[in-house]
């Protein structure tokens, strides 16, 4: 036990760290904090002379220390926080204000789209076609794509509307050809003109009115009765413009039969002719391509038959027509039973 009793600084060769005057210095002033604390009683009243005996500490300001980056050259990717709150540095003013404006615009097509449902169909004033305000006769339909029509069938429908007046265009010019032929002095000349107008004025109202409105209202409503009879009335379309373009001889279109007969008897009218012919050839190609994209459409959206033939008598018993035809019929029917019981009795 005597080895663990010796005092292990009492060899002159080991330096003592307690005879640091730094050393002592610190102890004593530890001691004078000690001391203070100890002393204080934080209910007794005196906490002015009993502070004056802690000893000041100088004060000074928290300064932030820069930290430099990790010498490894790695890139620590931010969280998710700190993504969503760094705005982009390229975003200026003028893109604030251009989306401003833009939302503006959104915020007033909405607000005239309302506007118009609210009025209702009844209250729309017809607008095609457009016809000046002197002209004695009026607008007989209402068409605005961008209102009735939703978002992602607008383009179709544009499409659609762009397919009738190319024809409407296409049967005009067939009009020039039938009476360039007829100038030239052409064998058929003559009939190839009359027929032309007639075409030109039967075609161009009646497939307005039995393909192209069935459409719109089949876009507009999502209605399986109008996606029928524009089938059915286009596939006719087709058909009429396939025998336009081959030009049957009298058959009052400058079709490419025509048009092979006139290059060789006069040369410009066979180049009038040529165009004629391109153009009926380019309406069948579109009739078709539209034809079935429309198809693929209208699958897309579930309609069927049995959903078509449920709109059409749904339509007819909600036809105001037909409905007061029914209620004039059940009505003589009861006056005639009425009288054959009364002459019975």
């Amino acid at each position: 036990m005597s080895n663990f009793e010796d005092n292990p600084f009492s060899d002159p060769a080991i330096d003592n760290p307690f005879a640091d005057p730094a050393v002592q210095q610190v102890a004593r002033n530890t001691s004078a904090v000690t001391q203070g604390l100890d002393d204080y009683n934080p209910f007794d009243g005196q906490q002015n002379a009993n502070q004056s005996t802690l000893p000041q500490q100088p004060t000074q300001p928290a300064i932030m220390q820069a930290v430099s980056p990790p010498a490894t050259g790695q890139y620590t990717r931010p969280g998710p926080a700190a993504q969503t709150q760094a705005p982009p540095s390229n975003f200026t003013t003028a893109d604030f204000q251009r989306r401003q404006e833009e939302l503006e615009r959104k915020a007033e097509e909405l607000a005239r789209r309302e506007a118009e449902l609210r009025a209702g169909s009844a209250g729309r004033r017809n607008n095609w076609p457009p016809l000046p305000s002197f002209c004695p006769v009026q607008p007989c339909f209402y068409q605005d794509i961008n209102v009735d029509i939703p978002l992602e069938f607008q383009r179709i429908v544009r499409h659609l509307y762009h397919l009738w007046m190319f024809h409407s265009l296409v049967l005009a010019m067939n009009i020039i050809g039938g009476m360039a032929m007829m100038i030239a002095g052409i064998d058929g000349g003559v009939t190839v003109f009359g027929l032309s107008i007639l075409y030109f004025i039967l075609l161009t109202p009646f497939s307005f009115i039995c393909w192209y409105r069935p459409i719109y209202k089949a876009f507009r409503s999502d209605s399986s009765f109008n996606f029928m009879v524009f089938f059915f009335i286009f596939l006719f379309q087709i058909i009429i413009t396939v025998v336009q373009s081959i030009g049957i001889e009298n058959g009052g279109s400058c079709g490419l039969i025509m048009c092979l007969e006139t290059f060789g008897k006069n040369v410009g009218v066979g180049i009038v002719t040529l165009i004629v012919t391109i153009g009926f050839i380019t309406c069948v190609v579109a009739d078709i391509l539209l034809m079935t994209k429309v198809h693929r459409i209208y699958r897309s959206t579930g309609a069927s038959l049995a959903k078509a033939q449920a709109e059409f008598t749904t339509e007819i018993l909600r036809n105001q027509h037909v409905q007061t035809a029914a209620s004039n019929a059940a009505a003589a029917a009861v006056n005639a039973q009425i009288n054959a019981n009364a002459n019975r009795y």
